[in-house]
C-alpha cells in the first residue's frame, strides 16, 4: 500500500478528504500520525504558494510524498476578498456568526451576491517538484445563515444551479460538487496514472 501524507490539522478537512481517498488502494497519513508538531509560515500571496510551502515542509520533514491544500471564499461585495485571508478573516470576529452577519450586510447593501470557492493543492514528491491541482466553485451569498453540515464559509454559500448552501448538504453531497473535491480529483487521477 502507497503511503500519502496529508499536511493538515484541520480535521473536517481530514475526514472529508480520507472519505474520498477511500476507493483509493493509498494510505492517507495526518500531521497528528506523523507526531508532526509545528507548521511553517504560511504568508504566500497565493493560494498555489501557501498550499506549496505546506507540501514542501511536510516531505522535507518525512520524505513520504506530501500534499496540502489551501482554500477560501472570494466574494466580490468584498472586492472578491478574504481569499487568501479567509480563515483570519473569521478569526478576526468574536464568533463565525457576526463574521457571517457582517458578510450578508455587506451583500445586502452593495447588491454584489458573486463569490466562489477555490482549492490549491500542492503534490510534492521530490525535493522541490510540485504538481499544483485547482478547483473552484461558482455560487453566491445566502441571504440568510443555513445549515449545520461543513465548516468555514459553508452556511452562507449557495452553490450554482443549487438551492441549499453547503452547510445544508451532507458531505457525500457536498463532496460531489465541491471545489476541495473537484482539487482532489484531480490529484487523484494524476496518482492513478
Amino acid at each position: 500500500m502507497r503511503q500519502l501524507f496529508f499536511f493538515s490539522n484541520n480535521i473536517n478537512k481530514i475526514i472529508e478528504i480520507k472519505k474520498i481517498f477511500n476507493k483509493f488502494n493509498l494510505e492517507l497519513l495526518s500531521l497528528n500520525e506523523l507526531n508532526i508538531k509545528e507548521e511553517p509560515e504560511e504568508n504566500g500571496q497565493t493560494f498555489e504558494e501557501n498550499a506549496k510551502i505546506k507540501s514542501d515542509y511536510g516531505f522535507n520533514k518525512t520524505g513520504i510524498p506530501c500534499f496540502a491544500d489551501d482554500s477560501g471564499i472570494c466574494i466580490e461585495s468584498l472586492n472578491w476578498k478574504p481569499g487568501v485571508f479567509s480563515k483570519r478573516f473569521l478569526n478576526n470576529f468574536k464568533n463565525k456568526k457576526l463574521c457571517f452577519k457582517n458578510i450578508l450586510t455587506s451583500t445586502k447593501n452593495s447588491g454584489k451576491q458573486n463569490a466562489y470557492f477555490k482549492t490549491s493543492i500542492s503534490l510534492t514528491i521530490n525535493k522541490n517538484q510540485n504538481i499544483v491541482f485547482n478547483g473552484k466553485i461558482y455560487g453566491k451569498i445566502s441571504e440568510q445563515i443555513r445549515g449545520n453540515f461543513g465548516f468555514g464559509y459553508d452556511p452562507i454559500f449557495i452553490p450554482q444551479n443549487n438551492s441549499k448552501t453547503l452547510a445544508e448538504l451532507s458531505t457525500k453531497e457536498k463532496n460531489k460538487i465541491s471545489h476541495r473535491s473537484i482539487a482532489v480529483n484531480k490529484l487523484i487521477n494524476f496518482l492513478s496514472n
